[in-house]
């Protein structure tokens, strides 16, 4: 693939069929330009990486051929150069594992500061850490569930286990015991959804249970709740890329199944009371926070642009482009608000006459600036707002596709800028066919950092 230019952003600011896309390509094996190789020692990097793993560094557990050489252009004496994260949307293992895999894979030091799973956020979430949850998904749950800070935890196991009359899906089953303390179990008061199960049967089964019951599978239905207690769902993807040549199924799957039954069963809609993951701005917010504190430990105050590196159209480029849409409606309301201030001021007297940032005036244009795209996260963005007050954010991302995984130009599995609407995303994100479109398209993730840093001339 040497040679392959990267597909300038003006070619892909309208939609493109696939075999138009596909002559874009073909006309993009050009020569590519040399990398300045001169830099200033005042010229500290700016600008920070956001890389997707699987499709992207790797295919099941075998890097790609190019993979190494790309991180080998980031680090000088084992050290990054340039503040990096890895964003990927798995959540069966714990930060710390992930970190020493992609350390082996890469043949670098990866810290876990530098790993964030879909459920990372989590850690944010502290109205929930006290609370009894339910938490469903693959890997070691307990002790992924107790990493990002919560406290009394239960696994949809051991809750077929509790209320041994639950779970009839497996009909040679044993009979329960006769003596059962279902009742004394602590009602569960909050669900949180890591990833797919092993077996779905299950898990949908004792999860609508708990959902009908308020949180207490042994008391009878007399009232369907509704709201329901609170759920919140980590990795939203519809598919994945494995070894194998087509995508597979994702967590996203499990949770389209998870809201059909829940509907079919009582005719009304399982809300989410927070979605994480790629492409929830929650994962964005999170990660420009730690390319911030990685830069500030490089001597840079804050991070410019950041590089969204990802092969899923529908997940990793819609994921950038979004919080992108998000700096830039948020730059343009501070912008706003600053300008009101500055007039009224010039009408007052005294420095207590200036109106306040955070005024009720303010609420309405800010709460339509989420809810344009992912109203089921507009509270939490909110809360994270509040939260990050004084730490400043980036001032744009740029979304890069690259070509070694979901999306490739010979199938139509997952396209971009397409006739058609995107059906992969969830169905609390807002369908905008624009933010499936990247900024800009390369072969494979050595190309995009060559790419990145003829941009900022940098090496």
């Amino acid at each position: 693939m040497a040679g392959w230019r990267a597909l300038p952003t003006h070619c892909l600011s309208q939609q493109l069929s696939l075999s138009q896309l596909m002559v874009l390509i073909k006309n993009s094996f050009l020569p590519s330009r040399k990398i300045h190789t001169q830099r200033s020692q005042f010229n500290k990097c700016q600008f920070g990486f956001i890389f997707d793993i699987d499709g992207v560094i790797v295919r099941g557990r075998k890097p790609l051929p190019t993979a190494r050489e790309a991180f080998q252009l980031l680090v000088q004496d084992n050290q990054f150069k340039v503040p990096t994260l890895f964003v990927t949307n798995a959540g069966n293992a714990l930060r710390a594992q992930k970190a020493h895999q992609l350390s082996e894979w890469l043949e670098i030091e990866v810290r876990e500061e530098q790993v964030v799973m879909s459920h990372s956020p989590l850690r944010m979430f502290r109205q929930f850490h006290d609370k009894h949850v339910l938490v469903n998904g693959q890997g070691p749950l307990k002790e992924i569930a107790h990493n990002v800070g919560f406290r009394r935890v239960t696994t949809t196991e051991e809750l077929a286990y509790a209320f041994p009359h639950l779970d009839k899906m497996d009909h040679h089953r044993g009979k329960p015991p006769p003596c059962s303390f279902e009742e004394f179990f602590p009602r569960i008061e909050a669900v949180i959804l890591f990833g797919e199960p092993v077996r779905w049967e299950t898990p949908l089964q004792l999860i609508i249970d708990v959902l009908l019951t308020n949180g207490h599978p042994s008391d009878d239905l007399v009232d369907i709740p509704y709201p329901h207690i609170p759920v919140l769902a980590c990795n939203m993807d519809l598919l994945w890329m494995s070894e194998h040549k087509l995508p597979r199924l994702g967590h996203g799957c499990f949770m389209n199944a998870l809201e059909s039954l829940y509907q079919k069963i009582t005719g009304k809609e399982l809300k989410y009371t927070a979605l994480i993951g790629k492409p929830s701005e929650i994962t964005y917010h999170h990660a420009d926070y730690l390319l911030t504190q990685q830069a500030k430990l490089m001597g840079v105050d804050q991070i410019e642009t950041i590089y969204c590196i990802g092969d899923n159209p529908e997940t990793d480029i819609y994921g950038g482009n979004l919080y992108n849409r998000y700096l830039q409606r948020r730059k343009h309301i501070k912008g706003q608000k600053l300008d009101k201030k500055v007039r009224v001021a010039g009408h007052l007297k005294t420095d207590s006459d200036f109106l306040d940032e955070d005024s009720d005036d303010d609420i309405p244009e800010d709460t339509q600036m989420f809810q344009r795209d992912s109203g089921a996260n507009l509270h939490v963005i909110r809360s994270l707002e509040e939260d990050s007050f004084g730490v400043e954010k980036a001032s744009c991302c740029e979304s890069i596709l690259v070509c070694t995984g979901v999306f490739k130009t010979t199938t139509d599995f997952v396209s971009f800028a397409g006739n058609r609407l995107s059906s992969h995303n969830h169905r609390d994100f807002v369908i905008d066919p624009t933010l499936t479109t990247p900024n800009h398209v390369v072969p494979n993730v050595l190309e995009a950092v060559k790419l990145v840093f003829e941009k900022e001339e940098f090496s």
